[in-house]
């Protein structure tokens, strides 16, 4: 193929042709030869490129060309391509700017602050007419065409004021010296590059421009679908992709110390309702940007990414950009609600047929389904209901609206078309908004016996799922102290000890584990007697073959000490495994009663980051495990909210909660 010339065909402009040149220049062992012909764009200049003109606009003859066998391929400007290419052909190499800068030219060469008010300044550009705006909205925009000599000829006959170009047209033309000042304005993400573009069909071409091709560097993006906000509906394909990522983009629609996980670097580009950290365009670009470098970049949507999440938004600019993008799909809010709630969407003779709709502005649809399910609703909750009954559905229709759809703190609302167009109740954000008749198929039974609401702090929430609607929200974080040389050494000194106490199941559990890492089990235990707090702890003890001497007859460390008491037991030495906040209370007692007692730290409790206030308006009962949970209860919101119902275990607990506490408890 070296020995053969090449057929390429070009636009007749100067610019157009120095490109041709500049591409084989990096190229000088293919040969070719040119032929040039007018575009569509170039024959039709009364076209105004500011006003949405054709995409093929100055493409489509030179496409043509070569899709006939004509020519064998074009070399282009990178952004004077449409998306996307026509059927057949391909960009086989993308090629590489040396500057993506604008440029002003201008009479006397002003610098674009130093124009005149109500200046006339050209320029091609949508993106530049908004750029040139928001700096110097008293100027006139004029909207020109032809070859940049021609533009520029425009200022020098007055015609125009000033003029906005590619810098790096200026260059390739040798006319640099007619810049009056480089501007900062933000360009076409292709400026600058050129495109080779060739048939599809034709690999012996592809392979000689492919070497310089600077997409072979180029990283992938995949927009990957968290979810509706619960780690455990991440897709196996999601995490394996974030687990392979170099850079994560997240939004707030996830829990961030799940991240943790994940050695990628993260950026929160979250978008909430009047609480933009970026717009779409700049997530865009910083997509693009991350790819460009050669990273494997990941956008994590809550969701899934094709709905109501911009995925196709940001698929279209990254692929016109010439980045690859993958896409995982996750579970959508709309899908969700359905299985956290047991209501279902479809159902055999009542209804056929759904529809997700976004019910984020005042100008919402109503389709002509069975059901309907409205994302991001919250603010139009009264305007739906009376639109929905203004177009023929019965204002008894049932309706759903679920809080947070998933996580923890869910919580489901029942009402009617009716009622929620009349009436002004406000409901927490994010909601999601199911109509229709299927609403009435949730277990009458359910909605007829009101459960509390129950805010759980502790670690454990299961209990108390029999009571009511559990809400958990776990105040405090275990973790094992790791390296710990005290601990090691107190189990080679196991020897000199007559007991072990043992208050909570995280002591058994990190004790043990310690002492299996130390190559010892609980036959190293023989001769040591073992007490255990309560059903919990003997629970866990048991689970590693240890049966207690002794177990509290009260779950409480004041318990514990009671029977000690009681019994009359022979004082001794002690090793009490505790947190690394662990309580005075029994270790006192002991040393009190007459006992050689010695405390170590097995594990670390704190109040878990990144932690956020919840909704308590509706909770009835407050569950508070440990004094900790209400310690960093205080810490997270203040205060302890009056007219609850708070539920302790244990007296330490309760004694926390006094401390703190400014009003009386229940």
């Amino acid at each position: 193929m070296n020995n053969e010339i090449l057929k390429v065909i070009s636009r007749k402009s100067p610019l157009a042709l120095l490109q041709v040149q500049e591409v084989f220049d990096i190229f000088p062992d293919i040969k070719y030869e040119l032929s040039v012909l007018e575009s569509y764009g170039d024959k039709h200049k009364e076209i105004s490129l500011l006003e949405n003109p054709p995409v093929d606009l100055f493409t489509r003859e030179l496409d043509n060309a070569i899709l006939v066998g004509s020519a064998d391929l074009a070399i282009h400007s990178a952004k004077d391509l449409p998306y996307p290419l026509a059927a057949g052909l391909e960009v086989i190499a993308l090629l590489d700017a040396f500057d993506q800068t604008d440029s002003l030219v201008s009479r006397d060469n002003m610098t674009l602050n130093n124009l005149p008010v109500g200046a006339k300044v050209g320029t091609s550009s949508p993106t530049r007419r908004k750029e040139l705006l928001s700096i110097r909205p008293d100027v006139e925009v004029i909207s020109i065409r032809g070859t940049i000599e021609e533009r520029i000829s425009l200022v020098d006959n007055e015609e125009i004021d000033a003029l906005i170009v590619a810098s790096c047209a200026l260059q390739r033309l040798g006319l640099k010296h007619r810049v009056s000042e480089e501007l900062s304005f933000e360009t076409h993400p292709l400026q600058g590059y050129l495109a080779v573009v060739a048939r599809k069909d034709n690999p012996k071409i592809q392979s000689l421009f492919k070497s310089k091709d600077i997409r072979l560097a180029f990283g992938k993006v995949t927009l990957v679908g968290f979810g509706p906000g619960n780690p455990d509906l991440l897709t196996i394909g999601g995490d394996k992709a974030l687990l392979q990522a170099d850079i994560i983009f997240h939004d707030d629609l996830l829990d961030r110390n799940f991240l943790d996980k994940y050695t990628a670097e993260k950026v929160y580009v979250g978008k909430r309702k009047d609480k933009h950290s970026f717009e779409q365009k700049d997530i865009n670009r910083l997509l693009l940007d991350a790819a460009k470098t050669g990273k494997s970049v990941v956008r994590l949507k809550g969701g899934d990414p094709m709905v109501f999440a911009h995925g196709g938004e940001e698929i279209e600019f990254l692929q016109t950009n010439f980045v690859e993008v993958n896409v995982i799909p996750g579970v959508s809010s709309g899908i969700a609600v359905s299985a956290f709630t047991k209501v279902p969407l479809t159902h055999r003779g009542i209804a056929s047929s759904v529809a997700f709709i976004s019910g984020h502005s005042e100008d919402v649809q109503l389709p002509d389904t069975d059901t309907l399910v409205y994302y991001m609703a919250g603010a139009n909750i009264r305007l739906i209901s009376q639109k929905a009954i203004a177009t023929g559905r019965s204002p008894k229709t049932p309706v759903m609206l679920v809080y947070n759809v998933s996580m923890p703190d869910q919580q489901e609302f029942f009402s009617t078309l009716e009622e929620l167009a009349e009436g002004d109740t406000k409901y927490p954000t994010p909601v999601i908004i199911v109509i229709g008749d299927v609403v009435s198929l949730r277990n009458n039974s359910e909605q007829s016996v009101v459960k509390p609401l129950i805010l759980v702090t502790g670690t454990q929430k299961e209990h108390y799922e029999q009571v009511g609607k559990v809400i958990h929200q776990p105040l405090i974080q275990i973790t094992g102290i790791d390296p710990n040389p005290e601990l090691a050494y107190q189990l080679e000194m196991l020897y000199q000890y007559h007991w072990l106490f043992f208050t909570s199941r995280y002591t058994v559990n990190f004790f043990f584990e310690a002492l299996a890492k130390s190559g010892k089990d609980a036959r190293s235990l023989n001769g040591i007697k073992i007490a255990s707090v309560g059903n919990v702890t003997t629970q866990a003890l048991k689970q590693v073959g240890i049966v207690p001497d002794l177990q509290a007859s009260e779950e409480s460390s004041v318990g514990l000490l009671n029977d000690l008491e009681r019994l009359e037991l022979t004082s001794g030495k002690v090793l009490f495994p505790r947190s690394d906040i662990g309580l005075p209370v029994l270790p006192d007692g002991l040393k009190r009663l007459g006992w050689e007692v010695t405390t170590i730290p097995v594990y670390r409790n704190s109040l878990p980051e990144n932690h956020k206030p919840l909704d308590l308006k509706n909770v009835q009962m407050i569950v508070f495990s440990s004094p900790s949970c209400v310690t960093n209860f205080k810490h997270l919101y203040g205060q302890f909210p009056p007219g609850k119902q708070y539920v302790f275990r244990g007296n330490e607990t309760e004694k926390r909660f006094k401390q703190l506490s400014t009003h009386r408890t229940t």
